[in-house]
C-alpha cells in the first residue's frame, strides 16, 4: 500500500466509526446474503461479533502506518478463524461484502481512489491471513 492509500483508507474508515454498529450490522447482513453457507460459523446473537468487528477494524486500520504492529494480531485472528470453519476461499466473499458495507456508508465521499485504497488493504491482510491460516507464515509485504 502507498503512503496516500494508508491516508485515504485511515479518513474513511473515520467517516464510518460514528455508525459502527449500522455498519456492522450491514456488513454480516450482505455476508450471510452472498455467502448464506457462512452463517453457521457465527452465534445467533450476532452483538458481540459486530463489535469485535468494528474494534479489529480500526486496530487494522490504525496500524497501517506500522503494518508489522498488527501482524501478530491478524495471525492469531486468521488461527482463530480455522477452528470456526472459516478456509480460504472463504476470504474473497468477505472482501466484497466490506466494500460494499463501506460504500453504503460513506455514500457520495466513496470514490473509485477510496475503493482501491480499501480494495489493497484487504488484499494485503487477506493474503497474510490465508498465509497464516494454512500454516505458512510469511511477512506482509
Amino acid at each position: 500500500m502507498t503512503p496516500k492509500q494508508i491516508k485515504l483508507v485511515q479518513q474513511s474508515f473515520a467517516k464510518i466509526a460514528p455508525i459502527a454498529d449500522q455498519a456492522a450490522a450491514m456488513f454480516y447482513d450482505r455476508l450471510f446474503e452472498v455467502a448464506p453457507q457462512v452463517k453457521a460459523m457465527f452465534p445467533p446473537d450476532m452483538t458481540e461479533q459486530r463489535r469485535k468487528l468494528m474494534a479489529t477494524l480500526a486496530v487494522v486500520v490504525n496500524g497501517l502506518c506500522d503494518l508489522e504492529s498488527v501482524l501478530p494480531a491478524a495471525s492469531a485472528l486468521a488461527v482463530r478463524h480455522v477452528t470456526y470453519g472459516a478456509k480460504a476461499e472463504h476470504y474473497p466473499v468477505v472482501g466484497p461484502a466490506l466494500l460494499w458495507t463501506l460504500e453504503q456508508g460513506m455514500a457520495e465521499d466513496w470514490t473509485g481512489e477510496v475503493a482501491d485504497a480499501w480494495a489493497a488493504a484487504y488484499g494485503e491482510l487477506c493474503g497474510f491471513m490465508i498465509e497464516q491460516a494454512s500454516g505458512r507464515p510469511q511477512a506482509a509485504e
